[in-house]
């Protein structure tokens, strides 16, 4: 892998934080969710690191389809390396960071039928915990 890419994801606008493999600041950038996906096409091989969230699976997936390696490490592995406020550059500099360190432990990326799963998990759960509440208001 030529570099690592740290990505904030959010809604509408993604930083991106590129370090070369030894850790040279290369590039900080926003991308908007429309031209992520044509950026990181143009990228050469890298290392792709987010923070794992709702949205970081779907990612994972198109990004090694575009034959990167990614991983996902929990948010609270991050937050120990953000310097200064929150902010979405500055996430972005914190995830490629905890990424250097060795030991870093990685979530693993959830496939579509395991998404599905901690969904049905989740509404059962959510309807479990409503119904509960309504037989102990009666």
């Amino acid at each position: 892998m030529e570099q690592i890419i740290g990505i904030d994801l959010a809604k509408r606008v993604f930083q991106l934080n590129i370090v070369s493999s030894s850790g040279k600041f290369i590039q900080n950038k926003m991308v908007s969710r429309d031209k992520l996906t044509a950026f990181i096409a143009q990228q050469p091989p890298s290392r792709i690191v987010m923070e794992a969230c709702g949205s970081a699976n779907y990612w994972s997936r198109q990004f090694k389809q575009l034959g990167h390696e990614v991983k996902q490490i929990s948010p609270q592995y991050v937050t120990p390396f953000r310097m200064g406020s929150k902010n979405d550059k500055n996430d972005a500099i914190a995830i490629v960071e905890a990424d250097s360190r060795p030991g870093m432990r990685y979530v693993p990326e959830k496939t579509v039928e395991q998404q599905d799963i901690q969904c049905l998990h989740r509404v059962r759960q959510r309807d479990a915990a409503r119904d509960k509440f309504h037989l102990s208001a009666r």
